[in-house]
Formats: C-alpha cells, structure tokens, sequence
C-alpha cells in the first residue's frame, strides 16, 4: 500500500464566533436556545409556498438589517449575505480583534454557501415573464453569486486577503472552516473568517425538495417536523442563517494575548463518486473523511467525546450517518443533532454546527436532539435527547454530508 503524506500537527485557534439563527440571534442566544431549548425556534408558515406540501421553514426573526447594516449597503446584499456581514462582526468582536488596525493583508475569508441569492433568482424571473427584460435588475449577478457573502464580508471588514467561496452543497461551511484550516496550516495568512450562510426561501427550490421528498410534510405540526434519528422521520427542514469562526494562527493569537475558545485540529474531506442526491449506503465516503480528520488531529476514535451529527431527519441519511459513526468512534461518544433547533440551513449549516461544537467543548455540555420522541431502534450510536447533558471530553467531531457526495469531517479539541 502507497504510504500517505502525513502534515506536521497544525492546530489552528478559534478566537471568535458570530451566529445568526432561528434559535438565536447571536452566539449567547443561539447557544441558549439550543442547549437549553428556552424558547421554540421560529419554525413559520411562510405564504409564498402556501400552495406546497412544504409550507413552512425556520425563519430568523426580530433582526433589523438595515438598521445593522445600512439601507445603501443592504441594497447591494442579497439576505444570505447580510446573516454573513452579521455574523462576522459578531466573530470579530468576540475575538478582540480591530479591523482599522489588522494587518489586513494577512486576514482571509472563506464563507460557505450551497445556493447563495436563489430567492432572488426567483424574484427576477417573475420580473421577466410578467413584465419584460427592462423590469430585469442590473444586480441579479453580484447579489446571486455564490461569493457573495465572501465578498461582502471581506470588504465590510477591510480584509484583503484570500477571499474564497465554497460551494459543496450542504457540507460548504464544513469544507470553508476546514480550507481555512490548510490556509493558516501553509502561513498564507495569519487570521481567517470562516464558515457558512444561506437564506434560501425559495419556491422553485422548496418545490423540488417537496418532490424529491427530501423535506417534511408535517404541516399540522411545523415545531416537530425535523426529528433527527426519531422512528417517525420524515425528512429536513429548511432553515436560515449564518455561523463564522475566526481562525488565527496559534502563535498570532497567543503573540496578542487573544482568549482561545478551541482548536480545529484536523480536517478531512471525501467524495461518495456514488450519487448525485444520494449517500453512499455504506457510508464509505464520510467515513474515509472522518478518518483522515482524525490521522490529521492525531487522535483515535477513541478521543472523541461528543459528535455534533449532520443528522438532517432523513431516513437514510440518520442511520448511514449513525452506523458510520459507531463503526468509526465506538459506541462511547454523546452524538446530537442541533437541526431540530435551527433548521437545515444547507451550505451555512456546518458553519453554525461547528461554531455550536466549539461551545458544547467550552460548557463540557451536550445540546439535545430535540423532537427525538421514539428513537429508531436501528440507530446504533447514543443520541442525547430533551435536555441537554453534562460530560467530560477533550475532542468532538463535526460531520458533513452534501448532495453529490460532498463529505467533509473536522476535529475540534478543547483549549
């Protein structure tokens, strides 16, 4: 067997975090409303898909944009952008950082994002056939384009370094945080805002989700439709927001004093070459990620305490994910799936579960599965449900999986 090039131990700090979610707006209530479930997440009705088996999708609401960000500035942001803006000054903030006086030459941005502006796209094409060309917006490109939470983000903070866009479907803000990972690993920079953003409303996509029968149906109950590794499954919701880390270098961190919050410390990505909506039945691809994140940390299964799970609610996709896990880690990690509470948000969603990683190893506390009301007896890994638990865990695991057989894995130790 050909030996594998095996890196230098590179562990790279998380010195800040921004959330934006449908559990929260802002790390501390965003991590109160998962771990804690203070309050139900904003799982709405929405009337533009009223007509679908699909009504409904976990929506931030009380969030001002434009107050936050300007109407001028707003104007050139599609939403999913705007949650990116958001959430980075939250991250930069909390990392003690002043963009006005960084080296900004050394700062870069990675941001994930599986669809960027669709509902935009959608917008534009009503303008299009019901009223002409002329009713067409000049800013369909740069608001629609997947880099545009990258870019919005990087010139908001002056940030001219590598700015980069990541689109792997639903594993984006996985594989960006672990880009931003090799990037400092290299010296390519020193400070890296990483993650996920995606506000995809949109009727075409719901749609088609509706049809593929990917998303739940449980219009008389929108609060429990996303059940994750739960008997009575029935498919994901769709949610909204963003999750960003600051990443630095641990000496650029440690030389300023900054607090460390944890380390990513290793990072692996595969492809299931299988399908391009389906998981390897196997679970053959995640796991060759999750291994490869583990050789890069230089840990074992056995090291790893708690698994925050892609676990979308999907009937293949929980017990593929779960026997992988248990093949790969044993059966002694508490595994959560926090989808429940803020809602599938696709390319953002690694982004927001690895920032929420970041404070399960913070608090030593496990989110709850909530919705996990009869767990399927298939699922061989022990899920925590209702309320969140205590533990004792030096290292945890963030999972993901994308359509077309995007896996990505990452390893998180606790500072």
């Amino acid at each position: 067997m050909t030996a594998h090039y095996r890196p230098e131990p590179f562990a790279a700090a998380v010195t800040g975090i921004g959330l934006v979610t449908a559990a929260g707006v802002g790390t501390t209530a965003a991590w109160r409303g998962v771990s804690g479930a203070t309050e139900a997440p904003s799982v709405l009705h929405r009337p533009e898909l009223h007509d679908l088996p699909c009504d409904f999708m976990y929506t931030i609401t009380g969030l001002d944009t434009k107050a936050l960000l300007g109407v001028a500035a707003q104007r050139l942001m599609d939403r999913f952008s705007q949650l990116a803006v958001i959430a980075a000054r939250e991250a930069v903030a909390d990392a003690g950082l002043d963009p006005a006086v960084w080296d900004s030459g050394r700062v870069a941005v990675v941001i994930g994002s599986a669809h960027g502006g669709l509902p935009f796209y959608d917008e534009q094409h009503t303008a299009l056939t019901e009223r002409g060309a002329r009713r067409v917006s000049p800013k369909l490109a740069p608001l629609t384009v997947v880099n545009g939470a990258a870019s919005s983000v990087a010139t908001d903070l002056g940030a001219h370094g590598p700015s980069q866009a990541v689109s792997t479907a639903c594993s984006s803000g996985t594989v960006a945080i672990g880009t931003a990972h090799q990037m400092l690993r290299t010296g390519a920079c020193d400070i890296v805002v990483a993650g996920g953003a995606e506000s995809v409303c949109s009727r075409l996509l719901i749609a088609s989700a509706c049809r593929l029968k990917a998303v739940s149906t449980r219009r008389d109950d929108p609060e429990a439709a996303c059940r994750p590794f739960d008997t009575h499954r029935d498919g994901f919701v769709v949610g909204e927001g963003a999750g960003l880390l600051v990443l630095e270098r641990p000496e650029h961190a440690a030389a300023r004093g900054a607090t460390v919050r944890a380390h990513i410390a290793g990072y692996g990505a595969s492809s299931d070459a299988y399908s391009a909506v389906a998981p390897d039945p196997d679970g053959r691809g995640i796991e060759r990620a999750l291994r490869t994140a583990l050789a890069d940390a230089g840990l074992t299964g056995a090291d790893i305490g708690h698994v925050n799970a892609h676990g979308t609610s999907t009937v293949a996709n929980d017990l593929i994910e779960a026997t992988m896990l248990r093949r790969v880690l044993g059966e002694h990690p508490l595994v959560t799936s926090t989808k429940a509470m803020t809602g599938h948000t696709l390319g953002a969603a690694g982004g927001i579960e690895t920032a929420l990683t970041v404070l399960a190893l913070q608090h030593q506390l496990v989110p709850p599965t909530v919705n996990l009301d009869a767990p399927d007896p298939e699922i061989p890994v022990e899920v925590v449900s209702k309320e969140a638990r205590a533990g004792a865990f030096d290292a945890a695991v963030k999972t993901s999986l994308g359509f077309g057989g995007h896996n990505a894995a990452l390893v998180l130790t606790r500072a």
